[in-house]
């Protein structure tokens, strides 16, 4: 619909609260909204991984609820996370088809958080799975990722919706996605929810002092979730469409603008 134009999405971190870029993605391609550029933050890097390795989103519900978290969840000994994340990694690897960066018809970020050189890093390139395994490691929780010379955590520690990465890349228009916060509720009945709840709280303060460089950002209230369960699957994405349904009018008058624009 917009051949003239770079269109990029941005999916932020939230654990399962992600699920709602589900119902984004859909109603941006019901209204023929393609993006050429997808970058990802923790939930996000595995949502648009999916996305982009041509996953039909569609069935991710019916994953999700056939996975029990022994699916998924491999005990560490607590000495730098709970869960080595060797069981997801290995699902991620096959539900993205074990593809490299470059096997895809469009371009993908994956950040994550290096604490040992303290910065971001961005992946495009290598094997997905292995990016999208460093980017959804909740400190604490996971155990991190040793890679080179990088210590690699959940890319919302530093960026909870990666727009940047693609306002840098040349895109003509972005739209994020950020999944909100649990504000109104708290679980803290394990240490897993504690450790994902007070990461939570600082990303939030983080994310209203930062510059956001999305063109449109759509924020969800999805914060009475349990952010590590998958109870609420179906809900949760429907109220991702529902977000992008409340803006939609207003991303394709926007884009029609530039696109006008671009032809002039």
């Amino acid at each position: 619909m917009y051949k003239n134009l770079k269109i990029g999405v941005a999916l932020g971190s939230g654990a399962s609260r992600g699920l709602a870029h589900i119902g984004v993605l859909e109603v941006l391609e019901k209204y023929n909204i393609e993006p050429d550029i997808v970058s990802g933050s923790s939930i996000g890097a595995l949502i648009g991984a999916l996305y982009c390795c041509g996953f039909d989103l569609k069935y991710a519900p019916l994953l999700c609820k056939g996975l029990s978290k022994k699916d998924y969840v491999d005990v560490a000994v607590p000495r730098t996370g709970f869960v080595k994340g060797d069981r997801i990694k290995e699902i991620v690897k096959l539900l993205t088809k074990n593809k490299d960066f470059k096997d895809l018809d469009k371009k993908l970020f994956i950040v994550a958080t290096d604490l040992k050189n303290k910065k971001l890093q961005v992946f495009q390139e290598g094997k997905i799975y292995e990016a999208v395994r460093a980017s959804i490691s909740i400190p604490g929780v996971f155990v991190p990722v040793y890679y080179e010379d990088m210590v690699l955590v959940d890319g919302g520690v530093l960026e909870r919706v990666p727009s940047k990465v693609i306002k840098d890349y040349g895109a003509d228009y972005i739209i994020g996605v950020d999944v909100g916060f649990n504000l109104k509720t708290s679980n803290c009945k394990s240490i897993f929810n504690v450790l994902y709840e007070s990461i939570d709280l600082m990303e939030k303060e983080l994310f209203d002092l930062k510059k956001q460089e999305s063109d449109k950002l759509i924020r969800i209230d999805i914060d009475d979730v349990d952010p590590l369960g998958f109870e609420h699957v179906d809900t949760t994405i429907e109220k991702g469409r529902e977000a992008a349904y409340n803006v939609i009018d207003e991303i394709i008058r926007e884009l029609d603008i530039i696109a006008a624009n671009k032809l002039e």
